[in-house]
Parts: C-alpha cells; sequence; structure tokens
C-alpha cells in the first residue's frame, strides 16, 4: 500500500471513529470493482471488491435511519419520515459523507478508472460510504455502525428537512409535462416482507430522466416516495 494511500485509509479511519478488528474488511470496502475482477473470476476465485459490502450496507444504512428518524421524530407521519429517510440515504447524501471523510483518496482504484476521475466520482464514492457502513457492521456490530453513522452523518442530520409536498405524484407529472416530456410511469419491480407486512419497491420513469426507485408500505406509497425522490434528484423540491 503506497504511503501516500496508507495515509489517506488512516485518516479516514480516524474520521470514521472506528478501529477494525478485521483490517481486511477495511480494505474491501475501499476496493472498486475495477480493481482486479477478470483475475479474481477467471481464477474462479470470490470477488475481493466493495460490491457485495454496498449491496448490504445500503440496507445497513437504511435501517439506521429510520431508527434514528423514528426516535427523533415521534410526531412525524410516514410520509414526513420517507421524505426525511430519502434525503438522508439516497446516493447525493452518501457522496457528501464520503466527500467529507476523504474516502476518494484513500480508494483502491484500476488505472483506467483513476484516469477517469473515479476518486470524485459520486457514485463510485457513495457507494464506498455504504460499503465502508457494512464492513463496520459486520467488524463491529450494530451499536459500531450506529455509532459510526451518527458521526459521519452527523451534517446531513442537521440539515433542515426537505420540503414535504401533499400529492409529489402530481407535481412530478407538471413538472414532467413543464419539461415537454410524457407522464411519469411507476411500476413495481420488487415486492419483500410476508402479506400483512409487504415492502413495495416502485420505479417511476420519464423518457430522457434516469429512472429512480423508492420502496413504500403500499405501491402508493412507494409511488409517492419515488416522486419525491425524483423531484429532489432534479432539484424541483
Amino acid at each position: 500500500m503506497p504511503n501516500a494511500r496508507a495515509e489517506a485509509v488512516a485518516a479516514v479511519v480516524d474520521r470514521l471513529g472506528h478501529r477494525f478488528a478485521d483490517p481486511a474488511l477495511l480494505e474491501r470496502a475501499l476496493t472498486h470493482s475495477s480493481v482486479g475482477e477478470g483475475a479474481d473470476k477467471a481464477a474462479g476465485k470470490p470477488a475481493r471488491h466493495n460490491e457485495r459490502l454496498e449491496f448490504l450496507g445500503d440496507r445497513v444504512l437504511g435501517l439506521l435511519v429510520a431508527d434514528r428518524l423514528h426516535r427523533d421524530f415521534a410526531e412525524a407521519d410516514e410520509g414526513e419520515l420517507s421524505s426525511r429517510l430519502h434525503a438522508l440515504v439516497d446516493k447525493h447524501a452518501c457522496g457528501r459523507v464520503g466527500e467529507r471523510l476523504g474516502v476518494g483518496a484513500a480508494m483502491r482504484l484500476s488505472p483506467g478508472e483513476t484516469k477517469t476521475g473515479g476518486r470524485r466520482k459520486e457514485g463510485v464514492v457513495a457507494d464506498a460510504v455504504e460499503a465502508l457502513l457494512a464492513a463496520v457492521w459486520l467488524d463491529g456490530g450494530i451499536e459500531a455502525a450506529r455509532k459510526v453513522f451518527d458521526r459521519a452523518w452527523a451534517e446531513e442530520l442537521a440539515s433542515p428537512a426537505p420540503r414535504t409536498l401533499n400529492n409529489p405524484k402530481s407535481a412530478l407529472q407538471e413538472w414532467s409535462q413543464g419539461q415537454g416530456r410524457p407522464l411519469p410511469v411507476y411500476r413495481v419491480v420488487g415486492q419483500t416482507g410476508s402479506d400483512h407486512a409487504p415492502t413495495f419497491t416502485v420505479e417511476v420513469s420519464i423518457p430522457d430522466v434516469e429512472p429512480l426507485t423508492a420502496q413504500g408500505r403500499s405501491r402508493q406509497d412507494a409511488e409517492k416516495a419515488a416522486a419525491t425522490a425524483l423531484l429532489k434528484r432534479e432539484g424541483v423540491i
């Protein structure tokens, strides 16, 4: 590990406030899929990059945010909680957290990804942040992950609450038409949980706009959450 990167990794650890019992988890969380993926597959070995950790970290982050909001906003309804949750777990928020942690400088990237500015790409950094949270979870358990979340997301948690809308689907429809585009299309892309307590994942798509997915306890709630998240991502609210 080059000295410059070693220093960057040490700085990330200091800012996280968690000392890893298993440093390999930290290294994997900071390793982009562009590093050695082909060699791993050719050798029949499990991938040693951070995509699996990112998958887990996305769920860990959602749980920690939901728990924090449930405790901090005892009088808020589900719509307000969902709006706040999406603002704290989206890629923009994770990217900002990663920038404050100095994640970009600490990552392992292929030469090609480095040349194309991978250390500054919001998506690359955001995925690594989620992977780091999963690594802490696996290394130290839920309380360790909670402490890192409270510390790393402190600035995001202190930000003003996002504007809420009574009818986000109508607002998205008006915005889309105002841009000269067709009406938004909503599609259920997943359903988990029991029949009594399902969770729906809905994708909202508009031509020439990157699709976005969101979750809710009903299809209607998921569609509202997706509309709200898309309006926020596009800077409408």
